[in-house]
């Protein structure tokens, strides 16, 4: 039986808990603290936090906020948003976090990847890749949360990033995000057969079968989501919530 990390990401901007649909509609859904807490208590994998607005409003992290989260963390956490730095990287880890996820950075000093994991192991980087088809149905990357078309194949960022030294990638597809579609398993593939290092599928998850999907189909070495564990369908009300470890063990892990 093969276990997968099954991964909440919660998005913060301005400060406070959101969630979006296509990286869009952004609704307020809460405290980020008070979702870690529950998260604590549903013993999550790992939890991914990004600060959504940091790198738009070109602000640095914000680290008494993150001190104040990976204060409460009892599961390992990765933060991304606004890291522009080395420096910003060693405060970060140091006030608890297990990894660093590197975005707009990653497209503007790629050599931060490299000089990150030289210093803190590879383990300890994960690069954010944001992937929405064009008008000709073709994948490209997008940054700064998802306002800005780089033009670039996702394959070829991916393939780079893994060169760099990042040692995963999160996946997100932009136009599954928040729609409860299910995963972009074509896109998911196109990038664990390019890269050896992990991939973890994110954008559009509504049930514990679209996790199975990401990794027996698209090869996804864990699976994360947004809407899933925040709202209750169908009418998107405010309610935390996690799959029970019997669930994941018998809809999941045995399947697999």
């Amino acid at each position: 039986m093969r276990r997968i990390r099954v991964i909440p990401v919660l998005l913060i901007q301005n400060g406070g808990l959101v969630k979006s649909i296509q990286f869009k509609k952004h609704q307020y859904v809460g405290d980020p603290i008070n979702a870690v807490k529950i998260f604590n208590e549903k013993e999550v994998d790992e939890i991914v936090i990004l600060d959504i607005s940091a790198s738009q409003d070109k602000r640095a992290p914000n680290i008494q906020q993150i001190a104040e989260i990976t204060g409460e963390a009892f599961m390992p956490l990765a933060y991304g948003g606004g890291i522009t730095r080395l420096e910003e990287i060693v405060e970060i880890l140091y006030q608890g976090a297990e990894k660093v996820v590197l975005n707009t950075s990653a497209l503007d000093d790629p050599q931060l990847i490299t000089r990150a994991a030289q210093r803190f192991g590879n383990q300890s980087i994960v690069v954010s890749i944001d992937v929405q088809k064009n008008w000709l149905g073709q994948y490209k990357v997008y940054r700064n949360n998802g306002t800005k078309n780089t033009s670039i194949n996702p394959v070829e960022l991916a393939k780079q990033v893994a060169e760099l030294g990042a040692g995963e990638i999160m996946l997100t597809s932009i136009d599954r995000d928040g729609t409860f579609g299910g995963y972009d398993l074509e896109l998911l593939k196109q990038i664990t057969q390019a890269v050896d290092i992990p991939v973890i599928a994110c954008g559009g998850a509504a049930e514990v079968k679209d996790f199975q999907q990401a990794v027996s189909i698209g090869g996804a070495s864990a699976v994360a989501a947004g809407s899933m564990f925040v709202f209750q369908r169908p009418h998107r009300a405010v309610l935390i919530s996690y799959p029970s470890q019997q669930e994941l063990k018998e809809k999941l892990f045995s399947q697999l």
